[in-house]
């Protein structure tokens, strides 16, 4: 394959140009459902005859609908673009940065897709469909999933979608609610994405962070317990990566604690641990959820998370050596192979 893209490149590079040119007009119309042409226009940075002259060829090849309320992929498109996904992905580099990125952190699979999620909505949405697409690859009969917070996981959770309801699986709260936004809460998105699937859910009503006291106290209670069990048999989890210094923050910690984390030299922030440059935990929280150890055991962790800042973050998770899926996009892949670079 990487050799006929070769051959292609030297002998008719304008078809390779052109094809690159409408399967990022297929993709960005695919991510944003329905969108004009003056919008698509600005989003690709193309002008709007040239755009016209492009979209009125994908239409009579029947890959695009065009509606007077905007342009939509059609089913065609969608699947030409699936087969295409691959072929695309060799085209520009992004299978081997995948590879690179696979191996220098002992991953079972990088999946990375194109642009920046810090600056694009339609890029978060990205990152979210082709983490529902791992997920239901490696969904199995009575699995329990744990699932983290975040924006990031919300659109993972707002995209699940399976052909058939899987009426035995079980999607929890990886850990207890930060207290902001209900759409981003754990206890919300898990049970999104049981509705979306058909499946069951659990939720937990505690908050993240909790004193010595409250967490024995808490630990006592039957229904508590009971849940924490269920979240701690988790087969699958999902989760996001936060900056540690903004997490720290959003999680309301005393001010004496953050500062202790920032002198440990903590970057990232996932499953409430906050990890350093090498991968090692600095600090964790005494929360009700999953723990290290649940990590450390469970069959399968999903990290999903995007953005050029949010690069050196994921590689210090990743560095923590328990992840086995990474899904990401260009941005923070291209910031994570600079710094393995500088080791």
């Amino acid at each position: 394959m990487r050799q006929l893209i070769e051959l292609q490149q030297q002998l008719v590079p304008e078809l390779l140009e052109v094809m690159r040119k409408r399967y990022m007009i297929l993709h960005q119309v695919m991510l944003s459902d329905t969108i004009g042409r003056r919008t698509l226009a600005n989003a690709l940075d193309m002008t709007e005859r040239m755009l016209r002259a492009e979209t009125d060829f994908l239409k009579e090849q029947g890959l695009l609908e065009i509606h007077t309320a905007g342009m939509r992929i059609s089913e065609q498109g969608r699947s030409a673009l699936e087969q295409l996904e691959p072929l695309y992905k060799s085209m520009f580099g992004l299978s081997e940065l995948e590879e690179k990125l696979r191996r220098a952190y002992g991953l079972s699979q990088v999946i990375i897709v194109q642009g920046d999620s810090e600056t694009s909505i339609q890029t978060k949405r990205e990152l979210g469909r082709v983490a529902c697409q791992v997920l239901r690859t490696a969904l199995k009969p009575r699995d329990v999933v744990a699932v983290t917070g975040g924006t990031t996981i919300a659109q993972v959770a707002n995209q699940l979608t399976t052909t058939t309801a899987m009426k035995d699986i079980w999607f929890v709260p990886a850990r207890g609610g930060l207290g902001e936004s209900l759409d981003y809460q754990a206890n919300t998105l898990a049970s999104t994405m049981a509705k979306r699937t058909g499946g069951h859910y659990r939720l937990l009503h505690v908050p993240d962070h909790l004193g010595e006291e409250a967490f024995a106290s808490l630990m006592q209670e039957p229904n508590i317990r009971e849940i924490v069990d269920v979240i701690r048999s988790a087969r699958i989890v999902v989760h996001g990566i936060g900056d540690a210094m903004i997490m720290a923050r959003r999680r309301k910690l005393d001010s004496e604690v953050v500062a202790e984390i920032e002198a440990e030299g903590a970057l990232a922030e996932a499953f409430g641990f906050y990890f350093d440059r090498s991968g090692a935990v600095v600090h964790q929280m005494q929360t009700v959820g999953l723990r290290l150890e649940d990590i450390v055991n469970t069959e399968l962790v999903i990290g999903v998370a995007g953005g050029k800042n949010k690069g050196e973050a994921i590689a210090a998770v990743m560095r923590f050596g328990h992840n086995d899926v990474l899904v990401t996009d260009e941005a923070a892949a291209l910031e994570m192979a600079s710094l393995l670079e500088e080791n």
